[in-house]
C-alpha cells in the first residue's frame, strides 16, 4: 500500500493558486532555522540508489521519457524513464539469458513513478497534469519537480509538485509502405456487436451500449480505411457467424459505408467458427485487388480451440501474380487463470500459458507443410497476436523453422505495438515464408494505440479518429505481386 503523509496529501488537493507554496518544509535543526527556504537536489542522471534521497525535494533536469500511462486513471501516476522507453526484456533479450537479466536490471534502474500524493483510487483529475491532457508514450517530460519517496520494495516514486508541461502532441500520419500488395493486421480488441439489430447490449465484451458500438466501430473503420490495406487479417471478432447481422459483416459494411462504386471490401466465410471461442480470427479483402483462390482452411486441433484461437487460412490471387496464403492468428494470451504444470508461470519472463503458445507454432508450422488450402503454394504470410515477445520460445520457434520476421527483412529499428506495464514491446507479428520475404518490398506499424491513454477511447473521451481505437497497433507489409 502507498503511505502518504497527511500534510503532503491535502497539499496535492489544494487549489491550483496554492499549488507551489504547499511543499512540505525540512525539519528545523541546530543549523537550520524554521524559516529556511527547502533545499532542491537537481539530478542530471539517474540516482545509483534512489533511497538516499528519500524525502528530499528534487528537479530532474535530464529528459525523462514518459513510458506508461497505466496506472493515471485508477491511482493517479505515470511510469517515467531515464534514457528512453524502457523493453519488454524478452522483446530485446531471450529469457534466461544474462542479456535478458540485463534488460530487467537496466528497466529497474531507470524506472521512476510519478505520483499524485493521494491514496484515493479513481482520483479523477490529476493535479500535476493539464486539464483534460492527451498523453503519449514517449512524451518527453523536461524539468520535473517533487519529493522522493522510496518504499520497502526500494521502489521510487516523485510526488509532483509543480505541474508538468507537456510538448505539442505529435501523432503519427498512416504508415505508406512501397509494394502493389498491401496486407495489414489489426487485434480489435473485442468487436461485439449485440443482436446485430441494435439491441443486445452489454454484450459479453467489447461495447457496452449501443452509442459506444457505433464510437468503436467508427474507430476502427478509420484505422482500416487509413491504412490501405488489400487484405487484412483481424482478431478479436465476436465469434457469431457470418450472416448479415454477425459482427464481421457489419464491420465490413461499415467499411464500405459512402465508398459508391468503390466499395469491395468483403470477408471470407469459414462457414462457422471458426472455435467456439466468444472471439476469433477473420480475414477481410478488398475484391477489386485481390481474389481468394480456393476454399479456407482452420486448425481446430488442441491446443487450438480450448485455448489458442483457431487459426484462418485463405489463398489470395493479386491480378495476374503469384498466388500467396493468408493466415490469421490468435494464440493464448499470458494470463494465469487455469494455467498449471507446464503452462504455470515458470518466472522466466514468458509469463503463463507459455508451453501451450510454444505448442501452436508447432502445430502451425506443421500444418502450413501440408498445403491446407490446396492453393500449391508455399508463399505465406503469418499475422497476428500471438501474445508472445519477439525472443520467446513461441517466436523462435517459428523462427527455427523457417519463418522470417517482416520487420527484421525490412529492417525496421525497434518495432513495437504494444505497451503494457510501463514497457514497450510486439505481441503482434508478421513471420513470412522465404518466398514471400523475398517478396517483401515495406513494413510498419501505426503507432496510434499503444502509445495512446486509454481515457481517449470509445468507452471514456472517445476522440475522434483512429486513436486508441484498439490495445494493439496494426501492421502494414508491402509486397511485389
Amino acid at each position: 500500500m502507498r503511505r502518504r503523509t497527511l500534510a503532503l496529501a491535502l497539499s496535492l488537493l489544494l487549489p491550483a493558486t496554492a499549488f507551489a507554496q504547499a511543499q512540505p518544509q525540512p525539519r528545523p535543526t541546530a543549523s537550520t532555522p524554521a524559516t529556511s527556504a527547502p533545499v532542491t537536489i537537481t539530478l542530471t542522471a539517474a540516482p545509483a540508489d534512489w533511497r538516499t534521497l528519500d524525502g528530499q525535494h528534487v528537479r530532474i533536469a535530464a529528459p525523462l521519457t514518459l513510458a506508461g500511462t497505466d496506472g493515471l486513471a485508477r491511482f493517479g501516476e505515470l511510469t517515467v524513464a531515464f534514457d528512453g522507453r524502457l523493453w519488454q526484456p524478452s522483446e530485446v533479450a531471450a529469457p534466461g539469458t544474462d542479456a535478458h537479466a540485463k534488460v530487467i536490471a537496466d528497466n529497474q534502474r531507470r524506472r521512476l513513478l510519478l505520483d499524485d500524493g493521494s491514496t484515493a483510487r479513481d482520483p479523477g483529475p490529476v493535479a500535476y497534469l493539464p486539464a483534460a491532457a492527451t498523453l503519449r508514450t514517449g512524451t518527453v517530460l523536461r524539468n520535473v519537480e517533487g519529493i522522493v519517496h522510496v518504499n520497502a520494495k526500494g521502489t521510487p516514486r516523485l510526488q509532483v509538485t509543480t505541474p508538468l508541461t507537456l510538448p505539442a502532441l505529435n501523432r503519427p500520419a498512416a504508415p505508406v509502405v512501397p509494394g502493389a500488395l498491401k496486407v495489414a493486421a489489426f487485434n480489435l480488441e473485442n468487436f461485439f456487436n449485440g443482436d446485430g439489430q441494435g439491441g443486445g447490449y452489454p454484450t459479453l465484451r467489447g461495447a457496452r451500449t449501443l452509442s459506444e458500438h457505433q464510437a468503436q466501430t467508427a474507430k476502427l473503420v478509420a484505422t482500416v480505411n487509413a491504412l490501405g490495406a488489400d487484405v487484412a487479417a483481424l482478431m478479436e471478432l465476436e465469434n457469431d457467424g457470418y450472416g448479415p447481422q454477425s459482427a464481421i459483416a457489419e464491420l465490413v459494411a461499415a467499411l464500405n459505408a459512402n465508398r459508391g462504386k468503390g466499395a469491395d471490401w468483403a470477408f471470407i466465410d469459414a462457414g462457422k467458427g471458426p472455435g467456439e471461442n466468444p472471439i476469433r480470427v477473420g480475414i477481410i479483402y478488398r475484391s477489386s485487388r485481390v481474389t481468394p483462390v480456393g476454399a479456407p482452411a482452420v486448425l481446430d486441433t488442441a491446443p487450438f480451440g480450448p485455448h489458442s484461437r483457431v487459426p484462418l487460412a485463405q489463398a489470395f490471387r493479386a491480378g495476374k501474380g503469384a498466388p500467396f496464403v493468408v493466415v490469421a492468428n490468435h494464440f493464448k494470451s499470458k494470463g494465469c487463470s487455469e494455467a498449471a504444470g507446464a503452462d504455470a508461470d515458470q518466472n522466466d519472463g514468458q509469463a503463463c500459458w507459455n508451453a501451450t503458445r510454444v505448442e501452436s507454432a508447432r502445430l502451425l508450422n506443421q500444418w502450413l507443410g501440408t498445403d491446407p488450402t490446396g492453393a500449391g503454394t508455399t508463399d505465406a504470410i503469418l499475422l497476428g497476436d500471438f501474445n508472445a515477445y519477439a525472443m520467446e520460445a513461441p517466436i523462435r520457434a517459428l523462427h527455427d523453422a523457417g519463418w522470417r520476421d517482416a520487420f527484421a527483412v525490412a529492417k525496421v529499428e525497434r518495432p513495437y505495438s504494444y505497451v503494457y506495464n510501463g514497457m514497450t514491446g510486439r505481441l503482434d507479428h508478421a513471420l513470412l515464408s522465404p518466398g514471400m520475404a523475398k517478396r517483401l518490398r515495406g513494413a510498419a506499424e501505426w503507432h496510434i494505440n499503444a502509445d495512446e491513454a486509454d481515457d481517449i477511447g470509445y468507452r471514456d473521451r472517445n476522440e475522434a479518429g483512429p486513436w486508441r481505437s484498439s490495445d494493439h497497433d496494426p501492421l502494414i507489409l508491402g509486397f511485389d505481386r
